[in-house]
C-alpha cells in the first residue's frame, strides 16, 4: 500500500469561499499549524499542512474558489444587439466563460493540481454547489498524479462549519452528484436563452418608442416574470373591488365598574332594514341575561423549524428586511461559523439533530443565556414535526454571539436563535373564558383569555399575549345594559402583497428554489417593475402593469406560473436522475421559441397599452444638437436609458448614461458632420463626443463601445490632447488634456475617474506639444504662465517640460482622486506613453492626424 512504501500522497480539497478554506484548514489540521502562502489568483491563498487521508501520510493543501468558476454566455457574434434577430437565440451555441477572469480560477486550480493525488470537493452542499464541484473537477482531474487506481475525486458533505461537524464530513466522504450539476446547466441554458430573445426584443421595441418607461432594460425571465404577476394580480383585485356597506350590533354591559363591549353572534348583516330590525328588538330589553358561562384550556402551538423560505418571511415582516438583504447576512453569519447553511427547504429536524448541544452552545449568552439553562435543567420539548428534503438541516444556530461580534447582522442572528429556542420550547397554554348573553333572544358574548405557561413566548418576541381580563360571571346573572347602537361600516379592498406574501406564493407555486428567490423579488424591484411601499408592500409601477396586461392579451402562458413550475419540475427530475438533459432544455426551447415568434407578431397589442400610458420619444426628448445626415436637431431623453434620436432619420443613439449633456461650440465632427456634445459627469470629468461615433465608433474594437473616447478620433487629438499613461493602478488608459478646463487646467483619463490638477491658478495657456519626453515618453507641455505667478526660478514666462519628470511642473500637480502625483521613474521607459502604444506622438504629428482624419471619413462613407 501507499503507506506501507512510505509514500506521502498530496490532497488538494477546494471550498467555495476563501473564509471557508481557512475556517477548513484551522479545523482539520489539528495541533498542527498550517502555513499559508498566495496561488495564481489574487483572491484565494493556499493553506497547507501535514496530516494522514485514509491510513496514508498526507500533505494536504486547501484552497477555494470564489463562487462560479464559470458563467455561460453566448458567443460574441451574438452578443450585438442591432445585428443579431433575438429568435436566433433560442438555437444559438453557449459558451462558458470565466465568471471573474482577473481571479484566473482555472489557471490556480490547474497549476495546485500538478503533483496532487486526490481531490477533495468542499463545495456547499446544494446544486449550485455541485455545479461549481464539476467546474472545478474540469481544471484539477487532467492534472492529477495517479493514486494507483484508487478514487481521485471525493466530495465532503455538510451543513455546518462547526469543526465537529468538519471532522465528521471529512471521515465520511462521498463522490460529487453529476445529476445534480447537469439541472444547473439546464436551467442556465434554458433562462439565458429564453430571458436574452424576449429582453433583447422588447427593450429595442419599446425604448426605441417611448422615452418615460425610467428602465434600462424592459426584461423578461422565466421567475421574474411570474413573479411580478402575483403582484399585478393583487393590484387588479384592488383596482376591480367594489366597497359594499354592511351592518352590527354594538352593545355595551357594564359590570363591576367596567364597560364590556359584547360581540353579536350574527356577527354582520348587509341589510339595513333588517338589521334595525334586530335593532329595534335589542333596544326594548333593558338587560342581557347571562346563558353559559364556559371555560376552557387552549394552546398556542411551538413554531416548526426554521426554513429558508420561512426565514426570510420572518426577517420581512419582523425586522422590516427584504429578501435579498436577510440572505446575504444569513450566507455572512454561515460563513463566519455563527449558523447552518442557509438555503434549505426542510423544516424538520433530523433524527440524528443533536438539538442539546445546539441549546448548550447559547446557555451562557447575556440575553437568553439564563433561558437555555433551564431548558437544559428542565428537559427540551419534542420539536413539531415537518417536511424533510433531504438536503440541509433547519437554519440553526451554530455558536452563541452578540451585538458588538456581528454588527448590522446581530438582529437576524437575534431572530434566528430565538426562533430555534422557541422550537424545542413548550406550547404556550392559556385559559379561554367566554361568557354567553341572551338579549331579547339575541345572542351576544364576550371573550377573555389568562396565561397559564408562556411557554415558547417567553423567548419569542412577537408571540407575546397579553391577558384579557372578563369579570365573573354567573349563570342566570342579569347585568345592565349602557349602550346599543348600530355600526355601519365599509368591505375593505385586499391590501397590495408584502414580500412575505409574495415569498408564500413563489413556494406554492413552485416559482424558484429556496435559493434565487430572494434574488427575483429584487430584479422586480431593480428592473421598476414595481416599488416597495409602506410596510413593505410591493406596488407594481405603470410599466410592470402594463408588461403583464400586455403578456396576457398575447399569450397568457408567459405570465401564469404554471409554465414555469413545469420548467423546475423537468429540472428536478433532471437533478434526480430521471431525465437526460438535452431532451429537458430543447422542449423548453421549442415551447418559447413559438410563442416567441406568436409574440412578436402579435406585441401591437401590448403597444397599445403602452401608447396609452408613456410618452413618445418625440413627446419626452427636448432639441440639443443637429443631425449629420438631414441636419434637422437631434433630441435627447434624459431619463435612463439616456439616449438620442433624430424623428427625420428615424435613427437612435445610445449615449452615457451619466452626465448632463449641453451643445459643444457648435463644432461638428469631421467624420460625419454631426453637432458635437458636450458631457459633463459629476466628478467634474468633461469631454465632447458625436452622437454618431459613440453609437457607431468608426475606431477601435466593438466591445470598446462606450467605455471610453478613443484617441485615434479627430475630435479627441484636438480637444482632449494625450499627454501620459494613467496613473490610477491597472487602467490601461491615457491622461489628456481637457482644454475647455482653464483656467483651472486639469488632464483627465479616457478610460477610468481619475483626473489631475495642474498648475492650480498659475498658468495662463496649456498646449500639448509633438514633443516627447525622451526620460519616460510622455508628451511634453507648453506652458505660458500668468503674469507675476511664474513658478519658474528664474521667473520666465513660459516653460516646456514634462509633467511627470520636472521637478517644477510635477510640484504643481496633485490628483483629484486623493492619491499623490509622485515623479515617475526616469529610467522607466515607456512607462509615461502618450497614447498606450510605444512611439505614438513623435514625428510628424500633423500628416498623422490628416491620416486618421481620412481614415474615419472613409470608414463613416462606408456605413453609410
Amino acid at each position: 500500500s501507499l503507506a506501507s512504501s512510505k509514500m506521502v500522497v498530496t490532497v488538494l480539497m477546494v471550498a467555495e469561499k476563501p473564509s471557508i478554506a481557512q475556517t477548513l484548514a484551522e479545523a482539520l489540521s489539528g495541533p498542527k499549524k498550517f502555513n499559508t502562502r498566495s496561488g495564481v489568483s489574487p483572491a484565494c491563498k493556499v493553506h497547507e499542512y501535514e496530516g494522514d487521508f485514509y491510513g496514508q501520510k498526507a500533505w494536504f493543501k486547501v484552497t477555494s474558489c470564489a463562487g462560479h468558476v464559470y458563467s455561460i454566455d453566448f458567443p460574441p457574434e451574438f452578443n450585438n444587439w442591432d445585428r443579431v434577430d433575438p429568435l436566433v437565440l433560442f438555437g444559438a451555441p453557449t459558451v462558458k466563460n470565466e465568471a471573474n477572469p482577473k481571479l484566473r480560477m482555472p489557471k490556480h486550480f490547474q497549476s495546485e493540481a500538478k503533483g496532487c493525488n486526490y481531490l477533495v470537493l468542499w463545495l456547499d452542499c446544494d446544486r449550485e454547489g455541485e455545479n461549481i464541484c464539476y467546474e472545478v473537477i474540469d481544471n484539477v482531474v487532467p492534472n492529477l498524479s495517479s493514486a494507483g487506481g484508487q478514487q481521485q475525486v471525493w466530495r465532503a458533505q455538510f451543513s455546518s462549519l462547526a469543526p465537529v461537524d468538519l471532522k465528521k464530513a471529512m471521515a465520511t466522504l462521498g463522490s460529487p452528484n453529476k445529476d445534480m450539476s447537469d439541472s444547473v446547466d439546464a436551467r442556465a441554458e434554458m433562462d439565458l436563452k429564453l430571458g436574452c430573445a424576449f429582453t433583447r426584443f422588447q427593450t429595442k421595441y419599446f425604448q426605441g418608442k417611448y422615452g418615460d418607461l425610467d428602465t434600462n432594460l424592459v426584461s423578461y425571465g422565466p421567475c421574474q416574470t411570474p413573479t411580478l404577476w402575483f403582484c399585478v394580480k393583487r393590484s387588479d383585485e384592488i383596482t376591480a373591488f367594489q366597497p359594499e356597506s354592511y351592518y352590527t350590533i354594538d352593545v355595551m354591559v357594564q359590570k363591576a365598574g367596567r364597560d364590556l363591549n359584547l360581540t353579536w353572534d350574527r356577527g354582520q348583516v348587509f341589510d339595513m332594514p333588517v338589521c334595525t330590525l334586530f335593532l329595534n328588538i335589542v333596544q326594548q330589553a333593558k338587560n342581557a341575561k347571562v346563558t353559559d358561562v364556559s371555560q376552557k384550556e387552549d394552546r398556542a402551538a411551538r413554531p416548526q423549524a426554521l426554513n429558508t423560505v420561512s426565514m426570510l418571511k420572518m426577517a420581512s415582516t419582523k425586522l422590516g428586511m427584504g429578501p435579498q438583504e436577510a440572505m446575504h447576512k444569513a450566507e455572512r453569519l454561515y460563513l463566519d461559523g455563527y449558523l447552518t447553511y442557509p438555503r434549505t427547504e426542510t423544516n424538520t429536524y433530523p433524527k440524528n439533530f443533536d438539538l442539546q448541544a445546539a441549546v448548550r452552545a447559547q446557555s451562557n449568552h447575556p440575553h437568553w443565556g439564563e433561558y437555555s439553562q433551564n431548558l437544559l435543567r428542565n428537559g427540551l420539548a419534542k420539536a413539531r414535526e415537518g417536511v424533510d428534503m433531504g438536503d440541509h438541516p433547519p437554519i440553526t444556530p451554530v455558536r452563541a454571539a452578540t451585538e458588538g461580534q456581528l454588527g448590522d447582522a446581530w438582529r437576524l442572528y437575534d431572530m434566528i436563535t430565538r426562533h430555534f429556542l422557541a422550537t424545542v420550547s413548550g406550547d404556550c397554554k392559556f385559559l379561554r373564558t367566554r361568557v354567553h348573553f341572551s338579549i331579547d333572544s339575541e345572542g351576544f358574548s364576550v371573550t377573555g383569555r389568562k396565561v397559564i405557561d408562556p411557554g415558547y413566548t417567553a423567548i419569542q418576541r412577537s408571540g407575546e399575549m397579553e391577558d384579557v381580563m372578563v369579570p365573573d360571571f354567573a349563570k342566570g346573572e342579569s347585568v345592565s345594559i349602557a349602550k346599543c347602537s348600530m355600526g355601519s361600516h365599509k368591505t375593505r379592498p385586499p391590501s397590495y402583497l408584502t414580500e412575505s406574501d409574495l415569498l408564500t406564493l413563489m413556494e406554492k407555486h413552485g416559482i424558484g428554489t429556496d435559493a434565487s428567490m430572494a434574488t427575483h423579488i429584487n430584479n422586480i424591484c431593480e428592473r421598476n417593475y414595481v416599488t416597495l411601499g409602506e410596510g413593505r408592500k410591493l406596488i407594481p409601477t405603470q410599466l410592470g402593469i402594463a408588461l403583464v396586461h400586455g403578456y396576457q392579451m398575447v399569450d397568457n402562458e408567459l405570465v401564469i406560473p404554471k409554465v414555469r413550475a413545469n420548467m423546475e419540475k423537468n429540472c428536478t427530475l433532471v437533478a434526480d436522475g430521471k431525465a437526460e438533459v438535452y431532451p429537458v432544455v430543447q422542449h423548453c426551447l421549442r415551447l418559447f421559441r413559438e410563442k416567441f415568434i406568436y409574440y412578436v407578431k402579435n406585441v401591437d397589442l401590448v403597444d397599445q397599452l403602452f401608447e396609452s400610458i408613456f410618452k413618445t420619444l418625440e413627446a419626452a426628448g427636448r432639441p440639443l444638437s443637429r443631425c449629420g445626415e438631414c441636419n434637422r436637431y437631434l433630441s435627447v431623453v434624459d431619463r435612463k436609458p439616456v439616449r438620442m434620436f433624430c424623428k427625420t432619420c428615424n435613427r437612435i443613439f445610445k449615449m452615457p448614461q451619466n452626465g448632463q449633456m449641453k451643445l459643444y461650440k457648435e463644432i461638428r465632427c469631421p467624420l460625419d458632420n454631426y453637432e458635437l456634445v458636450f458631457v459633463a459627469n459629476k466628478v467634474g470629468k468633461s469631454y465632447p463626443i458625436c452622437p454618431m461615433c459613440y453609437d457607431d465608433p468608426p475606431f477601435g474594437q466593438k466591445e470598446e463601445q462606450g467605455k471610453h473616447w478613443n484617441l485615434d478620433h479627430p475630435i479627441y487629438k484636438k480637444y482632449r490632447p494625450a499627454v501620459m499613461s494613467c496613473i490610477a493602478d491597472n487602467c490601461p488608459g491615457t491622461l489628456c488634456l481637457d482644454i475647455d478646463s482653464a483656467p483651472k487646467w486639469q488632464i483627465d483619463c479616457n478610460i477610468c475617474l481619475q483626473q489631475l490638477s495642474i498648475f492650480e491658478d498659475k498658468a495662463h495657456k496649456v498646449k500639448v506639444t509633438q514633443d516627447t519626453c525622451e526620460d519616460c515618453g510622455s508628451m511634453l507641455l507648453d506652458v505660458v504662465f500668468n503674469k507675476g505667478k511664474s513658478p519658474v526660478p528664474d521667473g520666465s514666462a513660459e516653460r516646456k517640460a514634462c509633467l511627470a519628470c520636472d521637478d517644477v511642473f510635477n510640484s504643481l500637480t496633485v490628483s483629484k482622486t486623493g492619491k499623490g502625483f509622485f515623479r515617475r521613474n526616469p529610467g522607466a521607459k515607456g512607462k509615461g506613453k502618450g497614447k498606450g502604444k510605444k512611439g505614438k506622438g513623435k514625428g510628424k504629428q500633423m500628416s498623422e492626424e490628416d491620416k486618421a482624419e481620412e481614415r474615419g471619413r472613409m470608414l463613416a462613407k462606408q456605413k453609410k
